[in-house]
């Protein structure tokens, strides 16, 4: 009897233990469904896509490598153009953009970090925009910038085409994503900045520190962690840059903000018959970028740590 005792007691922690077990999978199963369903397969298929000529309707037909040779090769070809200037807008935005992404925010949490009420404040009026749909923000600023009677022009006694001309188109699509940004960068920073001891500070002040050498020698050293967390997150947002050009300066003037992410766009869902496998293509490409910066840049975030 006493075996038998013991053996229902140890088949029944045995029971218990595979139950203990399963309960984390029943929490994050719902994560696991939608991530499957919404990010998993599309990107399979995607990557299936960019192997076949296909119109979305009909079936596709598997043709090898051919539309990544067309992109890469076929000088001739519409589409190897529009690789190559899509690319490179792409890459002259996340180079334009994501500096300043980083170190206005940066700076702005470091001076209202200094004055802590009204700090909480301003922190709440730069997160606001950030709550903004794109399309609100660009029709905020398409009317700043209006060439007529916007108030920068007012302000400046000018008559400068902000949105049609360069170098002004850039300017416009970086103050647009910097001032929609903020908030979120702004936010990290701050939390960071709170956690910094207040005796580092204390003793800097002790040894004569300005506050430039404070902030150079102190402040930076502290929090390198969030700022490289910042510079990965932040470029990998701006390759895929879509609705500021495309609201903002529609991807003028000639061509030159029309980035990859509206080509693909075009291509796939444009008017005429859908190129759904050079579309693919082209966004695997970006994808590979993507990858490809985000490596090197944890990278160094390892190397720092």
């Amino acid at each position: 009897m006493a075996t038998n005792s013991e053996s229902i007691t140890t088949s029944s922690k045995g029971k218990h233990h595979q139950t203990k077990k399963l309960i984390p999978w029943l929490f994050i199963a719902p994560h696991l469904v939608i991530f499957t369903i919404f990010f998993l397969i599309p990107v399979i298929f995607g990557i299936y896509v960019s192997f076949t000529d296909w119109d979305l309707f009909g079936v596709p037909t598997f043709v090898g490598l051919d539309n990544y040779k067309e992109l890469f090769f076929q000088k001739d070809s519409t589409f190897y153009g529009q690789l190559r200037i899509g690319l490179l807008n792409t890459f002259k935005f996340v180079l334009f953009s994501v500096p300043f992404c980083i170190a206005v925010p940066l700076v702005l949490a470091a001076a209202l970090n200094t004055k802590p009420k009204l700090g909480k404040i301003f922190q709440s009026i730069f997160y606001m925009p950030s709550l903004f749909a794109i399309s609100a923000v660009v029709i905020i600023w398409t009317l700043i910038f209006n060439v007529n009677y916007g108030p920068i022009n007012t302000m400046l006694n000018s008559n400068i085409p902000w949105t049609s001309t360069q170098p002004y188109a850039w300017v416009t699509l970086v103050v647009v994503t910097v001032w929609w940004t903020i908030g979120g960068n702004m936010v990290i920073y701050q939390a960071a900045l709170n956690g910094i001891p207040k005796d580092y500070y204390e003793a800097a002040d002790i040894d004569g520190a300005n506050s430039i050498q404070k902030f150079l020698k102190i402040t930076l050293p502290a929090i390198k962690g969030q700022i490289l967390y910042t510079l990965v997150m932040t470029t990998i947002a701006q390759f895929n840059i879509y609705g500021q050009p495309l609201m903002l300066t529609g991807g003028g003037p000639a061509d030159s903000t029309r980035v990859l992410l509206m080509y693909i766009q075009q291509n796939a869902f444009g008017s005429g018959q859908s190129i759904a496998g050079i579309a693919s293509a082209m966004a695997v490409i970006l994808g590979v970028c993507i990858m490809i910066v985000s490596a090197i840049q944890f990278k160094l975030l390892r190397k720092e740590d």
